[in-house]
């Protein structure tokens, strides 16, 4: 162990980091150790790049964007619906698709503990996010005569906690098998003065590096191979916290197929203008979700000659990629964006402090990153009020209660039509 201490102190020394080893005369023998390996493990150069390069403010300019053209799901024909849910039929029945859940956060801003995944409605009885999900697969395996693969991308701070509530559940009867889970990567935190920080005097404190490393997160498990091995054409990609989102979805599958298109999305009507969330657009002629912050004014109130307006699609997180391009994301780098947060550290005293205000830099990859990959991008706008009802936190639109009201009305009530 002294030789990783002397190559630690060097690499600490080498970044100014020497704070981190601040404690280790007081640690226990088992502390020390697992303090060297965390060190030796971090890629310094890394994370301190990305501190710097995020100083530097990059602004979308409306010189580099386009609009990017969207299928509205409200004005197709039956015809045309007909069309692409009996392409997607075909395909789920054929067992080419597999969906991939994005399950990595915890209920903290629900004033949860444990995997966000594991937060329940208060329905009756009481149904997890895990087991709606859950749900859709067992509804559509049943109806096509095949199991669906689950790929469940957890983090490291709920990996086990989220095994172990579906093994306590028995898997919600979904054959155990077809689930893998499988954990994202993480990052070292950073403060304002471009220092690591300490979660507990043997721990540097890490965070997810964001949904954005699934890609990477995939090959590593060797979940693409898995998926190649079990002829998978199709993946849904989604998050965990969408009541409302059929991840087998036919009408979305079979235009995502007709389209020829290795990637699509569904996106949403942004009702305000002047919000600011990021919109769907070409940027540089590729795909891709811009941050319209800067230009709102300018771009949202944009319509084309019949009245449709070109830059109010916004993400909703439901996405379908080839495993073609999965397998290229895998072996591409998506860049890093830059949060600004209040995270509890240890001070240089030894105790544990809770900041007043944000205090910390995390650093994300997003999936939606990933578009500009790609040569085009099908693009499926769909209504709020029947695919979208996320739990986000208690006090916002997006909380518990609307999500039961919405769940009940467009899922339960269905069940009940269905069996009656």
């Amino acid at each position: 162990m002294e030789e990783q201490l002397k190559k630690a102190k060097e690499i600490l020394s080498k970044y100014k980091q020497e704070h981190l080893l601040q404690f280790y005369d007081e640690l226990l023998e088992d502390e020390q150790r697992k303090l060297l390996n965390q060190i030796l493990s971090i890629h310094f150069d890394e994370i301190l790049q990305l501190y710097e390069k995020s100083k530097l403010d990059v602004l979308d300019s409306t010189e580099e964007v386009e609009p990017l053209p969207f299928v509205d799901k409200s004005k197709l024909s039956e015809k045309d619906l007909s069309f692409y849910s009996d392409i997607g039929k075909r395909s789920i029945q054929a067992g080419e698709i597999a969906v991939v859940t994005l399950a990595g956060g915890q209920g903290s801003r629900l004033g949860f503990k444990g995997p966000k995944g594991t937060f329940e409605l208060d329905t009756l009885p009481k149904i997890s996010l895990f087991e709606i999900i859950c749900n859709y697969l067992k509804e559509a395996s049943k109806y096509y005569g095949i199991t669906i693969p689950w790929y469940i991308m957890t983090s490291s701070s709920n990996h086990q906690a989220t095994i172990d509530f579906f093994k306590q559940h028995h898997f919600f009867h979904y054959p155990e098998q077809s689930i893998s889970f499988f954990v994202q990567e993480d990052l070292p935190i950073i403060n304002t003065e471009g220092k690591l920080i300490l979660e507990e005097i043997y721990k540097i404190k890490m965070a997810s590096n964001g949904n954005g490393n699934l890609f990477h997160s995939l090959q590593k498990h060797h979940l693409l191979d898995d998926m190649k091995h079990k002829n998978i054409k199709w993946t849904f990609i989604g998050g965990v916290d969408n009541v409302l989102l059929n991840p087998v979805d036919p009408i979305f599958i079979g235009l995502t197929i007709s389209s020829k298109n290795p990637v699509a999305s569904k996106s949403l009507f942004k009702k305000n203008p002047d919000s600011r969330d990021w919109v769907f657009a070409k940027k540089y002629g590729r795909p891709a979700i811009v941050d319209c912050e800067n230009f709102v004014s300018e771009l949202s109130k944009i319509q084309d000659d019949t009245g449709t307006y070109l830059y109010r699609e916004t993400n909703m997180l439901a996405h379908m990629f080839s495993v073609d391009a999965l397998c290229k994301l895998a072996a591409s780098s998506l860049p890093y964006h830059r949060a600004f947060r209040k995270s509890a550290f240890v001070n240089y005293e030894g105790m544990k402090q809770v900041p007043e205000k944000p205090n910390i830099y995390k650093f994300e990859q997003f999936v939606f990153d990933a578009f500009s990959e790609f040569d085009m991008l099908t693009l499926l706008s769909v209504n709020p009020s029947e695919e979208f009802a996320p739990i986000k936190d208690f006090n916002g639109p997006y909380n518990p209660e609307v999500a039961k009201k919405l769940y009940e009305k467009n899922v339960l009530h269905c069940e009940i039509v269905d069996e009656t």
